[in-house]
């Protein structure tokens, strides 16, 4: 597909160069180059490297406002295929992670194709994060249906609640159809190619789909997900004995079930079987319940979502050994002591549910083909999602998004990193600051929390050599969560008192993973505390609870980043912003004439060498 640069100096004159598939690739819509800070990187503008794609760069003036912008040449369908290779990108698995990062392609114009192994959407949305809330929505309800005391302060008055089993697993097994067709859809109409089959890498650039089908792509990235992990000593029957896998089917609510395991799945499924009637005992290996939430807020949660619940646990212990019910006998759980390994208890229940994390699905893929071992099946990455070798050395053209590499374990960081990904081989450098993606635990409150728990800003204070400090607020004090009559819950704020840099935000409460997100992207673009809290908020909400969070931290520092607007009264902070403004616009659009400058000046010196000097002239005296 043919494309074209074009120099627009005003509505009378412009200059139109054709060229070849290849150039580097701009945002889709225009970018004002007012950045500042960790903006400017985290809206990756740090760099305009030459790439292949098939767009044009544009540079206007604009008789209001004097602005510089950027834009790309519409895209329709799927792009074109490259000369040399079959695709531009393909895209080895396609769950959330490779679904998100097709779409990206598609929009920067790029030949896509996408390799299903199984069903399109993966682990999340046919056997994880989707119908897990399926099921959660309706032990939700269950739970509010059963809580008289709740229903009798709000005035109501509700007969016995009851529910059909088969029907609330068509509810979540409808619910994953659905996102799932709408996940393919998209693709198709996009153009994105469907290839059914494994992908196994036959060598750089050169993937098998199936028994006999060779495609090869500049690019490719692999993007297969993780399966459950069971530990040795565990016989998985599927019925009795099950992975989260079999749980979301809910082929029957056991009177006593254990879990082993209360991390994420553990604690979400532990709220699903109490609503429905089960008991539940936990089987943790580590000192305490819920390890990798933040001490804190675990201990909030721990007496709001375990200790009145019909709930029980054994700390500390290994289970070594779970065989199956079978021949009328119940399901036996052998315990050891998690330290010494020495026979510690014995438990005999109606079902076993394993929920001790996942692991990798990297088997079969053909890494040894290009020299990559895998690391406790893990495929290596660096901070670019660039596949290492066994020698140290990046793999040229290839990525690894997603559960596969292990850096973060969630569908929507998956999404990222694949679009970090695409961003990068169209010319952008771009790097993903994982400390700003969220996490949330879906139980009735949720939990939710981004950045660092505080025993591990503590550990970073003590480094680093710097102090940190706590601010908290409660959600009785909200007047939204107690018009709901919801006003359990705690929202935790950890940063730099000289700085004001956010650098955890942990929250338990009403609707908690929707409110984490203004924290998330607060640390994603480097907003600090002392300009966030002039944001405005809706009352009576419960993002309040975040606004009076951020209100009650305690900041030293009083100048905002350039870029952001303050309240100061004072002249000189306002001309010194000002002028700091000022230098960095002309600063990026310095770099911008140069990249411009650089790729065309071979082209024009044929005929004109000097015409983009002038050019420059032009345009640095009609903006600056």
């Amino acid at each position: 597909m043919q494309s074209s640069l074009t120099l627009s100096v005003s509505s009378h004159t412009s200059l139109t160069i054709p060229r070849s598939n290849h150039a580097f690739e701009p945002s889709s819509k225009p970018i004002n180059l007012r950045f500042c800070g960790l903006r400017r990187e985290a809206l990756g503008f740090s760099s305009l490297r030459q790439r292949s794609d098939s767009h044009r760069v544009r540079l206007a003036s604009s008789t209001r406002g004097r602005r510089v912008f950027v834009s790309a040449a519409s895209v329709s369908g799927n792009g074109s295929p490259p000369k040399s290779f079959d695709y531009d990108l393909l895209i080895i698995g396609a769950g959330v992670g490779g679904h998100g990062a097709a779409l990206h392609a598609v929009e920067k114009g790029l030949k896509t194709a996408i390799i299903e192994g199984d069903v399109v959407g993966g682990t999340c949305v046919n056997r994880g994060c989707v119908p897990s809330k399926a099921l959660l929505a309706v032990s939700g309800r269950m739970r509010e249906l059963q809580n008289e005391h709740h229903l009798k302060a709000l005035g109501l008055q509700v007969s016995a609640a009851g529910y059909d089993r088969q029907g609330v697993a068509d509810h979540a097994n409808n619910l994953a159809t659905k996102i799932r067709s709408s996940l393919t859809n998209s693709m198709n109409a996009l153009g994105v190619d469907i290839l059914t089959g494994f992908g196994t890498i036959l060598g750089p650039q050169k993937v098998k789909v199936g028994s006999n089908k060779v495609v090869t792509a500049k690019d490719i990235i692999i993007a297969t997900g993780s399966v459950p992990f069971v530990p040795k000593g565990i016989e998985v029957d599927g019925k009795t004995v099950i992975t989260s896998d079999h749980a979301l089917k809910l082929e029957f609510v056991p009177d006593w079930i254990a879990i082993v395991g209360s991390g994420y799945i553990g604690l979400e499924f532990s709220d699903v079987y109490t609503a429905l009637g089960s008991e539940v005992t936990f089987i943790e290996a580590l000192d305490q319940l819920m390890p990798g939430f933040d001490p804190e807020i675990g201990k909030l949660a721990q007496r709001v979502l375990i200790n009145p619940r019909k709930i029980d646990y054994h700390t500390g212990v290994f289970a070594s050994k779970i065989t199956p019910a079978k021949d009328g006998k119940p399901v036996i759980i052998e315990l050891i002591d998690a330290k010494t390994k020495e026979p510690k208890d014995a438990l005999e229940v109606d079902a076993a549910l394993i929920a001790t994390g996942r692991a990798p699905f990297t088997e079969g893929l053909g890494l040894d083909s290009i020299n990559v071992a895998t690391q406790r099946g893990f495929i290596p990455v660096d901070e670019r999602m660039r596949v290492i070798d066994s020698s140290g050395n990046l793999v040229p053209h290839l990525y690894c998004i997603g559960d596969a590499n292990g850096k973060m374990m969630l569908a929507h960081a998956a999404s990222a990193q694949g679009i970090s990904v695409v961003e990068q081989v169209t010319g952008r450098d771009h790097v993903l600051n994982h400390l700003s993606i969220p996490a949330a635990c879906f139980t009735h409150p949720e939990i939710s929390m981004v950045g660092l728990t505080e025993p591990q800003a503590r550990e970073k204070a003590e480094k680093e050599g710097f102090e940190i400090s706590i601010a908290k607020t409660s959600f009785k004090a909200n007047t939204k969560a107690l018009a709901e009559n919801e006003g359990e819950g705690l929202a935790k704020l950890i940063y730099r008192p000289d700085n004001g840099e956010i650098l955890g935000v942990h929250i338990f409460g009403l609707h908690a993973a929707d409110l984490i997100h203004e924290a998330s992207n607060a640390i994603a673009l480097g907003t600090r505390i002392q300009d966030i809290k002039f944001a405005v908020h809706a009352h009576p909400t419960l993002s309040e609870v975040l606004d009076e969070l951020f209100k009650s931290a305690k900041v030293k520092a009083h100048a905002s980043s350039p870029g952001v607007s303050t309240n100061y009264s004072s002249p000189s902070i306002r001309r010194d912003l000002h002028i700091r403004e000022r230098k960095n616009i002309q600063r990026e659009l310095l770099n911008f004439l140069e990249a411009v400058g650089a790729r065309i000046r071979p082209i024009l010196a044929s005929w004109y060498p000097s015409f983009v000097f002038l050019l420059t002239d032009i345009l640095l005296t009609m903006i600056l």
